[in-house]
């Protein structure tokens, strides 16, 4: 069975040596010391490996029941959930004055990545309650704030999202869901939603659903879609439960990963709902919850490729097979260990360069989420939007990508459930699917997102890169990650340029290398990330201090990824620039 261990020790590395989190002017920046962080990292790590990973294959294996209108967890989830809940891990970074601890999103994000890798089935009950509570704590007023967010805060209610319907998904404004309002003040909603993980379970005293409808009489489309929470339980001024809503459960989905978490059909039966945020305004409402989860499910996509890569690595050391073709490197037994194999260890590195790699990404995107927030800078909030999609759409590419190759290290074992490695390729896949297909994340990113106050966020990017460039260009040190990131970077503004010229003539040679667009902004995301722990590697080797073997690691493995992986961004631009006349050639018929 598959094993999970926190990275914590990298973690802290990004946090307090590349970032230098403590020594931010974020507000509450200056309590995330190492000493506390590390604390907080050990006690999630401990309970991610102890208690949550063990339980991975059993929700893979048993899945949800529904039976009788009730939906039913995997064996032991319910206890693990209570645990979780006791240690008020569920409210880690929310307000709390709500009853959270008011954390940073960062310190969260940290946290999120173990609970998503030890079981991300598991996780998401708390995760889509989080978004949940973060969209009534953005767009909520104070009544609905203090009636619903304490017990959300607390997990005791958990919260779900609810926009898919089984004739639309991407394209929202064709939701047929209606609300009706009444004379006093509430709404009866009526429709079916699809696709709603953690739509109902055995794990909360009530489930708080978000869900999108439209209000007869309002403007068409997206333009007429409105917000509302609606409870599985109504609930009293004093918070107390009451009678059952007007929501069921008409099955759960049959799917290829994640089955420990409920995947519901929602039947709204003229259902109480209260409007939340404006009418006609709720996708901007949604949108707080969206974000969030993108990057929640970018996370996602590292998370499962460092469980994999964690039990590949093992297994590549223990499993001997053939022998090291510049010498037998263990001969006291019939073959030399996996490990010893150069296309081993091209698999390999290619998963370990990603996971940390992505790791600083997402981490750094959490600061600017913290910043957009706690110290309400636009720019910041402006560069995060952008990010959005790629952090979502590449990494969750290439996430599922490391699972399989992961599970490639095992031969034919991988293939076998026995060894569990293909639960980590099945939960990953979902990933690349929902809140928005990548191939839309992509289209979000070059038709819209590029072209945001004008440019300035991309323009922004580029100014990162070009002065960590010229401010270390001449460290022979850091010479093998500053000349490789200019190169990328270089390839990422051809291909912006290309836009800018081509797909003003024609939107299909824009649209056409949207993908490869978002992987290539993808790599120079990462190879900015390594140079930055480089530079923060060779820093600590100069001063003597700390693990010398950690960052000589750390900084081989860079160079691997700077070598090996960034001249992809070479590949993207020259697809990006033979336009969308092949793409586009053949007629529906023709396929």
């Amino acid at each position: 069975m598959p094993t999970y261990t926190a990275p914590v020790k990298d973690m802290q590395f990004v946090l307090h040596e590349m970032l230098k989190v403590s020594s931010s002017d974020i507000p509450g920046y200056d309590e995330l010391e190492a000493e506390f962080t590390n604390a907080v990292l050990e006690e999630a790590g401990k309970l991610t490996a102890d208690v949550l990973a063990p339980l991975n294959v059993v929700g893979d294996q048993e899945g949800c029941r529904f039976e009788n209108g009730i939906v039913y967890t995997p064996t032991g989830f319910k206890a693990a959930f209570e645990q979780v809940k006791e240690g008020g891990w569920t409210g880690l970074d929310m307000p709390e004055e709500y009853g959270g601890q008011n954390m940073p999103y960062l310190l969260g994000t940290a946290v999120g990545e173990m609970f998503s890798a030890s079981n991300q089935a598991f996780t998401m009950y708390q995760g889509l309650t989080h978004g949940a509570a973060a969209a009534i704590l953005a767009h909520g007023t104070d009544e609905q704030k203090n009636k619903w967010l304490p017990k959300m805060v607390s997990c005791e209610w958990t919260g779900t999202m609810n926009l898919t319907e089984p004739h639309c998904g991407t394209d929202l404004g064709l939701m047929r869901t209606k609300a009706e309002p009444q004379d006093n003040g509430t709404y009866k909603i009526s429709g079916q939603k699809i696709f709603i993980s953690a739509g109902d379970h055995d794990m909360a005293d009530n489930i708080v659903h978000l869900v999108l409808a439209k209000v007869p009489g309002g403007p068409e489309g997206i333009k007429g879609v409105s917000l509302f929470i609606v409870p599985k339980f109504l609930v009293d001024d004093e918070g107390n439960i009451g009678a059952r809503n007007g929501v069921s459960v008409g099955n759960i989905e049959k799917k290829m990963g994640i089955h420990g978490n409920s995947t519901c059909v929602l039947n709204y039966d003229e259902a109480e709902g209260y409007l939340i945020g404006d009418l006609n305004k709720g996708m901007r409402a949604m949108f707080t919850m969206m974000n969030e989860a993108r990057l929640g499910v970018g996370m996602q996509g590292l998370a499962q490729a460092e469980a994999a890569y964690q039990n590949a690595l093992a297994y590549a050391k223990d499993r001997l097979q053939g022998r090291d073709v510049t010498g037998v490197k263990n001969p006291d037994g019939p073959a030399d260990p996996l490990i010893v194999h150069p296309d081993i260890r091209r698999s390999l590195m290619d998963q370990k360069s990603f996971v940390e790699g992505a790791r600083a990404f997402i981490l750094w995107g959490a600061t600017m989420i913290d910043k957009a927030h706690r110290s309400e800078d636009k720019d910041a909030d402006g560069l995060v939007s952008l990010l959005t999609p790629v952090i979502k759409g590449f990494l969750t590419d290439e996430g599922y990508d490391m699972t399989v190759k992961a599970q490639q290290v095992y031969g034919g074992h991988g293939y076998i459930e026995e060894w569990g490695m293909s639960q980590f390729t099945r939960d990953a896949r979902i990933a690349m699917i929902y809140e928005g297909a990548n191939g839309v994340q992509a289209l979000d990113l070059v038709g819209r997102k590029l072209a945001v106050d004008g440019g300035k966020h991309v323009m922004a990017f580029f100014d990162l890169v070009k002065t960590f460039c010229k401010e270390n260009g001449e460290d022979e040190a850091l010479k093998d990650f500053v000349e490789p990131l200019k190169a990328a970077s270089k390839d990422l503004q051809a291909a912006g340029m290309y836009f800018m010229q081509a797909g003003m003539k024609n939107p299909n040679d824009a649209l056409s290398g949207s993908n490869d667009f978002m992987h290539l902004f993808g790599h120079v995301c990462l190879g900015l990330m390594w140079a930055q722990m480089a530079k923060a590697a060779n820093a600590a080797l100069a001063s003597g201090a700390g693990d010398a073997a950690f960052y000589e690691t750390k900084l081989a493995t860079g160079r691997y990824y700077m070598a090996r992986r960034l001249p992809a961004t070479g590949m993207h631009l020259a697809r990006i620039q033979s336009g969308g006349d092949t793409v586009m050639a053949l007629t529906a018929d023709q396929f």
